[in-house]
């Protein structure tokens, strides 16, 4: 709605993806589609590989409030005219709208170079980056011995690790730990 009538722009909208495809397939020409990442029938970014291999469409973009930094460079890398974060200044969003339809791909600088936030979680408040990685592999059923392989340590050093992050989790064996790191949404 906001882009209706902004410097001469014609828009259409529709609530789902199926009904987006129906109005590309009725109307003659987009200079550009704009897809919502959350849209129902989007299924992730398999709504935009839909939407990109229509003969009657050129540039396909993608906006959301909430994809991930990931999620904008696999759409751009799957060939999606740009990405724009909901959070864009309305003139901005405006320009980015115009940049796109004039054949540019466009992501926001910023959005693109941020570094992504870890979700908090409180357990995880409590651990080393170490002792995040090593309850990870006991989670997934990995030896003291695979876990030391794949964060190049000792095998004493997990086995230190272990001994440590039992304390803080409040767990009394590795399944236990595992079990606990599963429920707290941490792997």
């Amino acid at each position: 709605m906001f882009l209706q009538g902004q410097d001469g722009m014609e828009t259409s909208s529709a609530g789902t993806l199926d009904d987006a495809i129906k109005i590309i397939e009725a109307e003659d020409h987009f200079d550009l589609v704009l897809l919502d990442y959350n849209m129902p029938g989007m299924n992730g970014l398999e709504g935009l590989r839909r939407v990109l291999a229509m003969d009657a469409c050129e540039r396909v973009a993608l906006i959301s409030g909430e994809a991930s930094k990931q999620i904008a460079e696999d759409a751009l890398e799957a060939g999606a005219a740009g990405f724009v974060p909901k959070s864009l200044p309305a003139k901005s969003l405006v320009n980015a709208v115009k940049f796109m339809a004039m054949g540019e791909q466009y992501a926001p600088l910023d959005f693109m170079t941020a570094a992504e936030e870890a979700p908090k979680n409180a357990l995880a408040d409590k651990l080393t980056s170490r002792e995040l990685q090593v309850l990870e592999g006991l989670t997934q059923g990995k030896s003291n011995k695979e876990i030391a392989r794949d964060l190049d340590i000792t095998e004493p050093t997990v086995k230190l690790h272990v001994k440590t992050l039992y304390r803080k989790v409040g767990a009394s064996n590795r399944t236990q730990a595992a079990l606990i790191a599963r429920e707290a949404g941490l792997f």
